[in-house]
């Protein structure tokens, strides 16, 4: 597609989205059209047509990655392979202007219903310990504030949801409900994946529809994807000519980060010059590309980071293969992406779907600590940094394993992710944690 049928797509789309030219309630809206009279012979029998979308009315995909900063991706400019976002973006627009919230549960309850997040109940989150009784903090998404997926399902489309939730009560999240803020309870018409706000990738916390599931042990990406394809399938099969959108929300790449060393060892020796290396690479990419401008000026280093160059040998070591196994993750969930991507094209949908692509929910992670975080159980434990770092050393080769349960690369490595901004994730005073890459297909 070319950029003018691109923005055609988008705005007409957007447009119905918004119910610019449709009731919110389509079938409610149709008046009674027949005749009761005294008899029945008297009378005249009347059903409401089944509620339709548009002739030609395109299918939606919305991909939404977790924790990916600006120059992570090498569509915008990072040093990490991403194909299949190239060539989306190459075909269609790359926007370099999209802002989210600065944490993944104000960002997802913003997109979904087109309002800030404080005016759904998300100021913070809807765990137990992070939201609070307060107007805009209890992390209660009110009935009244519908979504995309119920406006559009509204108006003629099956919805399907796959992957990361995160909006969901926590005290709801039980197989006995209640099920209203579940993603079955807010428009879509099948989920499959997490409703909190990560999980353990090849044991993942898994719901279907409105009851929790049992992992096959497969990574949760292939699962997802999967399902996804299958639900696109069954109703193609049963409607040929009825759109669909699809909520595609992988984990990745939120913590932990566990992808197979296929992915992860590609990578090797590719960042042992350091995060300061990546950032002035990463710039200069990124002018050439056109994605920031031409006479920016790369800001310091962030005041928490060190110096590339002041770190031992091991340190070196150590954190540049925390993110060897990130770059794997995001080029794995690359090509899950593709293979959705790949699997609209032999079915002959892909030039009757437009695709949006939020490479990010909010900045990259900060919250690896200093040194990067392999297992829970010891980035709990008040440690020294030495204390961490010699135990990650000991334990370099779980690193993006299955037994890397709380995986996360250190703060270094999160602002190079975010070059050309300051700060990262968590911080919504910088461009680090709320300016995201977004293409449009």
């Amino acid at each position: 597609m070319n950029e003018k049928s691109v923005l055609n797509a988008l705005t007409s789309t957007l447009v119905f989205v918004a119910g610019a030219s449709l009731p919110l309630h389509a079938q409610s809206a149709q008046p009674y059209e027949g005749v009761v009279g005294r008899t029945l012979a008297e009378s005249k029998e009347w059903w409401p047509e089944p509620v339709k979308a548009p002739v030609g009315a395109p299918n939606v995909v919305w991909i939404l990655i977790d924790d990916v900063g600006y120059g992570a991706a090498g569509t915008f400019g990072g040093l990490i392979q991403t194909p299949t976002f190239d060539t989306l973006a190459n075909n269609g627009l790359r926007y370099t202007n999209f802002h989210t919230c600065a944490i993944c549960a104000l960002t997802r309850s913003a997109l979904l219903t087109g309002r800030n997040s404080a005016s759904v109940h998300e100021s913070g989150f809807s765990h137990i310990a992070m939201s609070a009784g307060f107007p805009g903090w209890d992390g209660r998404v009110p009935a009244t504030a519908g979504t995309i997926a119920e406006i559009l399902r509204d108006n003629g489309y099956n919805t399907f949801a796959v992957g990361k939730y995160g909006i969901t009560p926590d005290e709801d999240a039980t197989d006995a409900g209640p099920f209203d803020r579940w993603p079955t309870g807010k428009g879509f018409d099948h989920f499959f994946g997490f409703l909190g706000s990560q999980t353990d990738q090849y044991k993942p916390d898994l719901v279907e529809d409105q009851a929790h599931a049992t992992p096959d042990g497969r990574h949760l990406s292939d699962q997802i994807t999967d399902k996804a394809i299958y639900y696109i399938d069954r109703q193609k099969k049963a409607a040929p000519d009825k759109p669909f959108f699809l909520y595609f929300a992988p984990a990745a790449t939120h913590a932990p980060h566990m992808v197979d060393k296929y992915w992860s060892d590609q990578y090797k020796g590719k960042f042992d010059k350091g995060w300061d290396d990546y950032r002035e690479e990463v710039f200069e990419r990124q002018k050439k590309l056109g994605v920031i401008p031409a006479n920016a000026k790369l800001h310091d280093r962030n005041p928490d980071v060190k110096a590339w160059d002041t770190l031992t040998p091991d340190q070196q070591k150590l954190y540049a293969r925390f993110m060897e196994v990130y770059a794997g993750y995001l080029t794995y969930t690359d090509f899950e992406v593709g293979r959705l991507v790949n699997h609209l094209k032999e079915i002959g949908q892909l030039d009757n779907t437009l695709i949006l692509i939020s490479i990010g929910d909010n900045g990259a992670s900060k919250e690896g600590s200093e040194e990067g975080t392999i297992d829970r159980s010891i980035s709990r434990k008040p440690i020294t940094e030495e204390e961490n770092v010699a135990y990650n050393l000991a334990n370099i080769d779980k690193i993006g394993t299955p037994d890397s349960k709380n995986g996360n690369y250190p703060l270094g490595w999160a602002q190079a992710a975010d070059t050309p901004f300051k700060q990262w994730k968590q911080d919504a005073n910088s461009e680090g944690g709320t300016h995201n890459p977004l293409i449009a297909y």
